[in-house]
């Protein structure tokens, strides 16, 4: 009976030059082609951050509006009824309505736009605001706060500009 003796070849375990070559090619194929698809998730979940803080920034709004409308909220003849700023959002108004005059709250905290790369600026100022009084292809701040849109120049996936959602 013949017994089979293990091979000492030094070339007889681990890989070829050629393997390897060939395996490093597919992982670098499978990284770039990955790569998009990061970038892609990554801007789809931008995209969803400022549809979801613009919704909640006009409801806020809508709901001061409301207030404002129903004799909540004290305003003169000429004023709107829309806030005068973004920060009375979450700050609060007294109620007039309440003898207590407790206060009215419309949001929690103002979301900041995921769009702007401005680390320093408060949470407000990441927004372009438009007054009651401006025209919507050319929206201008004033007195009031009639909505608000991003101050980002890019272009969403769907081809429209941020500053138009």
């Amino acid at each position: 009976m013949l017994a089979c003796k293990p091979s000492h070849h030094p070339l007889a375990h681990g890989f070829t030059l050629i393997e390897l070559m060939v395996t490093l090619t597919i992982l670098a194929v499978l990284a770039t082609v990955a790569m998009p698809l990061t970038q892609i998730a990554a801007t789809r979940q931008r995209e969803e951050a400022l549809r979801h803080a613009l919704w909640q920034i006009r409801a806020g709004i809508d709901a001061y509006k409301q207030a404002a409308d129903e004799g909540q909220i004290k305003k003169s003849i000429d004023e709107t009824g829309y806030p005068p700023n973004l920060s009375v959002l979450t700050t609060g108004i007294k109620d007039a309505k309440d003898p207590n005059e407790k206060m009215i709250y419309f949001l929690r905290r103002l979301p900041r736009d995921p769009f702007c790369d401005c680390p320093s600026s408060s949470d407000e100022k990441t927004w372009g605001l438009r007054s009651y009084t401006s025209p919507p292809d050319s929206p201008q701040e004033g007195r009031d706060v009639f909505d608000v849109y991003s101050l980002s120049s890019g272009l969403g996936m769907n081809g429209t500009a941020y500053r138009k959602w």
